[in-house]
C-alpha cells in the first residue's frame, strides 16, 4: 500500500508514533485509502522511539525506514513536507509545533483521520460523478439510436428534451423546439389536444397511467402515414407527475398489411354471400324476365302497359349484370397470362379513351418509357385496370383538367401510372377507396378500384396511391416483368 518512492507525490509524509498508535493509524489508512488517494500521497519514513523495524501489520508489505526520533527522520528525508503525529500525546505535539521547520506541516492524529476521510470522500464523489456521466451518455446514445420519435415533456405538455430521431426529422436544433407544445411536433398543430381523437397526454395526466392513440397525416409526397403515440408518466418522490415521455411510432407498413388482411377477409365473406345470393335471386329473376317477355310478345297491350313491362325487363337485365359483376369479382381470375407490351396497350387504350377525355375538356397526355420491360399479365385485364383508373380520373375532373399516363421501369417492377389534376381524395376515405362497393359517385357498384387491386395482387404486383386534396391523384400499378431466364428455364 505504501511506498518509499514518495518524492514524486503531492504530499511527502513522515509519520511519528509508537507501535500501538502506528498500528491503529495504519489500519485506518488501509480501510479508508484507495488507489486514487495513493496517487496523491506517499509515506516515506517513520519516527519510532527506540528505532527498530516496523511490525508486519504497519509495514503493509512496504520497506519503510524507521528512525529513533523525528529529527533524524527529517534530516534523512528533506523532501518531507508533512508530518503526521499518530499518538495524540500533548507533550509530543507541543514539541513538534515548536521545533518543526516552516516548510513542514504538522497534522495531529484527529486532523489526519479527518482529512484522510475527507480526501477519500472527495475521490469517491468524483468517481460516482464519472460513473453517472458514463451512464447518462450511454442512455442518451441508446435513446438517440432508436427509430421511434421520443419527446420528454413537463407536466404542461411542453418539450424539455428530444431524441436525435425527432431533431433529424424536423431538421432543427434542440433549442429550437424546447418549450414548444408536443402537438407541434407530433401533429403540426398547436391545439390543446393535438387534433387527436383522444389526447394521450391529457389522459396520462388524468389517470396517472400510460395512454396511447393512433393518428395519421399526409406527407409531403401526398402519401398517408399512420402513427401510434404513447405517453408514459414519470413520478417525483412524492408521487406527483413531474414529466411525461411521449413516443411516436410509424406503423404505416403494419396498418397497410392489416387493411389488406381485412379486405381479404371481407372478400372471402362477400364471395360466400354472393354465391348464395346469386343463386337465390337468379331463379325468381329468370321467371320474372320470362313472364315479362311473354307479356311483351302478347297482343292487346296498350302503350302504357308495354312501357311498364319494358322497364321490368330493363331493370331485370341491370340486376343480372350486377350479379355477374359480383360473381366475377369474388371468383379467382382465370384469364390466360401472357407477355404484355404495356406501352402498346397504353397507346391502344388511350386512343379509345381520347374521345371521352376531349368531350370533358381534359387534356390527355402519354409519356412512355421505350425501355420498359414486358410484363407477366393478361392484356385484357390490364386494359380493364387502365380504363377503370382513367374513368375515375375523369370523374374527378368534371370541369376539365390534365390527365397523364406514364410507363417506367424500376429495379423490380414495370410501372403504369395514371395521374390527374382533379379534386384529390380526402384523408378520411383513403382507406375505403379500394374496398368493394364503396363509391363516391352515387352510381355503379363501386367495384372498379377494388377489382383493379384484386387483378394486380393476383399477378404478384402492387398498387400505390398518392393524392393531395385540391391538387390531384396519382395511382401507380407495379407489374412484375418477364425475366430473361424464363424461356431457358421452361425449355430446360
Amino acid at each position: 500500500m505504501l511506498s518509499t518512492h514518495g518524492e514524486d507525490k503531492r504530499y511527502v509524509i513522515g509519520v511519528i508514533g509508537d507501535i500501538p498508535a502506528l498500528l491503529t493509524f495504519w489500519q485506518m489508512f488501509k480501510d479508508q485509502a484507495n488507489s486514487m488517494v495513493l496517487q496523491e500521497i506517499g509515506v516515506v519514513a517513520v519516527a519510532l522511539p527506540g528505532g527498530g523495524p516496523l511490525p508486519d501489520g504497519a509495514r503493509a508489505g512496504a520497506n519503510i525506514p524507521t528512525y529513533p526520533d523525528y529529527r533524524a527522520m527529517l534530516e534523512s528525508h528533506p523532501a518531507i513536507n508533512l508530518v503526521i503525529e499518530s499518538t495524540g500525546r500533548p507533550a509530543l505535539v507541543g514539541d513538534l509545533r515548536a521545533q518543526l521547520p516552516v516548510g513542514v506541516t504538522l497534522v495531529e492524529r484527529n486532523a489526519a483521520s479527518f482529512f484522510i476521510k475527507l480526501l477519500t470522500s472527495d475521490k469517491i464523489w468524483v468517481a460516482c460523478k464519472m460513473d453517472l456521466l458514463h451512464t447518462q451518455n450511454m442512455l442518451k446514445t441508446i435513446i438517440d439510436q432508436m427509430d421511434h420519435e421520443i419527446l420528454f415533456l413537463d407536466n404542461k405538455g411542453e418539450i424539455v428534451g428530444a431524441n436525435k430521431t425527432v431533431l433529424d426529422k424536423l431538421g432543427r436544433a434542440k433549442r429550437e423546439i424546447v418549450g414548444r407544445s408536443y402537438c407541434e411536433v407530433f401533429t403540426g398543430t398547436d391545439k390543446p389536444e393535438c387534433g387527436f381523437e383522444k389526447d394521450p397526454f391529457g389522459r396520462t395526466m388524468q389517470t396517472r397511467a400510460q395512454a396511447e392513440t393512433m393518428t395519421s397525416e399526409v406527407d409531403t409526397d401526398g402519401r398517408v402515414r399512420y402513427f401510434r403515440v404513447y405517453t408514459h408518466p414519470v413520478f417525483d418522490e412524492d408521487g406527483t407527475i413531474s414529466h411525461v415521455v411521449a413516443i411516436r411510432r410509424d406503423i404505416t407498413q403494419r396498418t397497410s398489411m392489416e387493411h389488406r388482411l381485412q379486405q381479404a377477409e371481407k372478400l372471402a365473406s362477400i364471395g360466400e354471400l354472393s354465391t348464395y345470393m346469386a343463386h337465390e335471386i337468379r331463379n325468381p329473376l329468370f321467371t320474372i324476365s320470362g313472364f315479362a317477355n311473354s307479356l311483351m310478345r302478347a297482343g292487346g297491350l296498350d302503350e302504357k302497359a308495354r312501357e311498364k313491362i319494358g322497364i321490368i325487363l330493363e331493370e331485370s337485365k341491370r340486376l343480372d349484370e350486377i350479379l355477374k359483376s359480383l360473381l366475377n369479382f369474388t371468383r379467382p381470375t382465370e384469364a390466360q397470362v401472357t407477355e404484355v407490351d404495356i406501352n402498346e396497350l397504353v397507346r391502344a387504350t388511350m386512343e379509345v379513351m381520347s374521345l371521352p377525355c376531349g368531350n370533358q375538356g381534359v387534356e390527355a397526355l402519354v409519356d412512355l418509357d421505350e425501355n420498359v420491360a414486358r410484363v407477366h399479365a393478361n392484356p385484357d385485364l390490364i386494359k380493364q385496370c387502365l380504363i377503370n383508373l382513367v374513368k375515375n380520373s375523369l370523374e374527378a375532373m368534371q370541369g376539365g383538367g390534365r390527365l397523364l399516363v406514364t410507363t417506367a421501369m424500376t429495379q423490380n417492377y414495370a410501372l403504369l401510372a395514371v395521374e390527374d389534376t382533379g379534386h384529390g381524395i380526402p384523408l378520411e376515405i383513403r382507406d375505403k377507396i379500394f374496398s368493394p362497393f364503396f363509391s363516391t359517385r352515387g352510381k355503379g357498384a363501386g367495384l372498379g378500384l377494388a377489382q383493379t387491386r384484386k387483378i394486380i395482387d393476383e399477378i404478384g404486383g402492387d398498387v400505390d396511391l398518392v393524392s393531395r386534396v385540391g391538387a390531384g391523384t396519382k395511382i401507380t400499378l407495379y407489374l412484375p416483368p418477364i425475366l430473361a431466364v424464363a424461356d431457358s428455364e421452361e425449355s430446360g
